[in-house]
């Protein structure tokens, strides 16, 4: 299960929303703007962000651009308080699940989302399909093999820069 923070009019939003069903992951969306986001949520979504507000404040929010001192002055208190009365101050998406924290849509990241169960039937498919007569193979199939990836000269160099 996944919960997704979002607002009305984010493209990010809705291209996140439809990964989810298109790859079939219980959802439950709530709109920052008329969910009213409570004190200890907001404190979740901070203790699981690695990065601190880097990761889940919007520096280009017209509520960040108006703050009357640095956004690393304010105690978690302070914070909290500041996320409630200003959700738009939130990069949006924010997706939660139990393995994983995902802020914003992209493309590679978003896969996180994805449970251990569903990750292998993906490897599965790549198993049995991964093999010599792919043209790619000399470069990402054999590197499912310790010490037998193959490069030619060029890719080497190209490698190294």
């Amino acid at each position: 299960m996944v919960i997704i923070y979002t607002s009305p009019g984010c493209a990010s939003c809705r291209k996140a929303k439809q990964w989810l069903k298109e790859n079939q992951i219980e959802f439950v969306e709530k709109n920052i703007f008329t969910t009213l986001l409570n004190k200890d949520e907001i404190k979740y979504i901070l203790s699981r962000s690695e990065n601190g507000t880097e990761d889940i404040i919007s520096v280009r929010s017209k509520a960040y651009k108006a703050l009357d001192k640095n956004i690393d002055e304010y105690s978690t208190n302070e914070l909290v308080d500041l996320i409630q009365k200003n959700p738009s101050i939130l990069r949006r998406p924010i997706m939660i699940s139990k393995q994983s924290f995902v802020v914003g849509y992209d493309d590679d990241e978003i896969t996180t989302m994805m449970t251990p169960s569903m990750r292998s039937k993906f490897d599965e498919v790549c198993e049995s399909s991964c093999n010599e007569s792919c043209p790619n193979y000399p470069l990402c199939g054999s590197v499912r093999e310790p010490g037998q990836l193959v490069l030619s000269s060029e890719e080497k160099v190209q490698a190294e820069v």
